[in-house]
């Protein structure tokens, strides 16, 4: 890893070989290092970079504020230069931008890598590195971009950047409930909820990885935790979908489930096997009509799972 890393998710951080880098301690400094690198790719007029950071201040005063500013981050990136011979900034009298080539080491622009690497792939089907990839990228993610930066730019960059983790996880999630990481796929959807307790879909999830995982009381547990969320935050009911998955975890009849033996018939101990002697006429028929009821209950279910997954395609 490169000698000078910058944190911005969660609390502003810069770093030089492991140490806190001085020099860059002040608010607006640290927000004109930020912009400068989450919006890397394209230069930067300083008139603009002043009116954005500085916009409460009189005109007169905002382009000293920023040349100042400047000044304090290229003192402190100076490591940069003796690690690379790269200046971090590009700058002239009339244009701010960061140096591509430098060496300088981004958690923004790693997550975001990885974001682009594996945009467009179903969760089920990522390959391997996606899958660490991801799993690397949502572990930098330590907070929300810049905490207590509330400048019209960042809210909208942190929104941004929190609706990619989130989709992260999904996938992540996607790709567990594939390959039965029930554990792992139950940590994603946890972190999930912190950001959004009412987030149905994601108690679906956690009812299903419960399932899987054996565990129906805890998979009942959660749809009640859901019935809670949307009541506490949105005073409506669950869907019909949530509801339809909580009945069929309590008939122990979810499709692919730890219980589920695919199409072929299953004889459990005493059953009788058709071809064998009937030596109870009438215990064979009342076991036929539990059989039949049973059958015709999970039919009855999956039948409006699939119509119900029909509607909303």
């Amino acid at each position: 890893m490169n000698s000078i890393q910058v944190l911005l998710f969660g609390k502003f951080q810069i770093l030089y070989s492991g140490a806190e880098l001085a020099g860059i301690e002040g608010r607006k400094t640290q927000e004109l290092l930020a912009y400068l690198l989450v919006y890397r790719s394209r230069a930067h007029a300083r008139e603009v970079l002043a009116e954005t950071l500085w916009g409460e201040s009189q005109r007169s005063q905002t382009r000293k504020y920023l040349r100042q500013a400047l000044w304090q981050v290229q003192t402190a990136l100076e490591p940069c230069i003796a690690d690379d011979h790269t200046e971090p900034l590009v700058a002239d009298p009339d244009w701010v931008q960061f140096n591509p080539v430098s060496s300088l080491w981004l958690d923004v622009a790693q997550f975001e890598e990885a974001y682009g690497r594996c945009q467009g792939m179903a969760g089920a089907e990522l390959d391997t590195a996606c899958v660490t990839g991801l799993s690397r990228a949502v572990q930098l993610y330590r907070g929300d971009l810049l905490e207590g930066c509330y400048q019209d730019w960042c809210i909208f960059e942190r929104e941004r950047l929190q609706n990619m983790y989130l989709a992260m996880l999904d996938k992540l999630i996607d790709w567990c409930l594939a390959h039965d990481e029930c554990e792992v796929g139950l940590g994603y959807a946890e972190q999930i909820l912190r950001y959004d307790r009412a987030r149905e879909r994601t108690h679906r999830r956690m009812m299903r990885l419960y399932y899987l995982a054996g565990d129906r009381t805890s998979a009942l547990r959660q749809y009640a935790k859901l019935e809670r969320a949307l009541r506490e935050e949105l005073n409506v009911k669950p869907s019909q979908r949530s509801v339809l998955l909580r009945d069929q975890i309590r008939a122990d009849a979810v499709d692919g489930g730890p219980h589920s033996g695919g199409s072929a018939t299953r004889f459990e101990p005493g059953q009788r096997v058709p071809g064998q002697p009937c030596t109870d006429p009438r215990s064979h028929l009342r076991h036929l009509h539990e059989s039949l009821t049973s059958m015709q209950r999970q039919i009855r279910l999956e039948l409006e799972a699939i119509e119900l997954a029909l509607t909303e395609t």
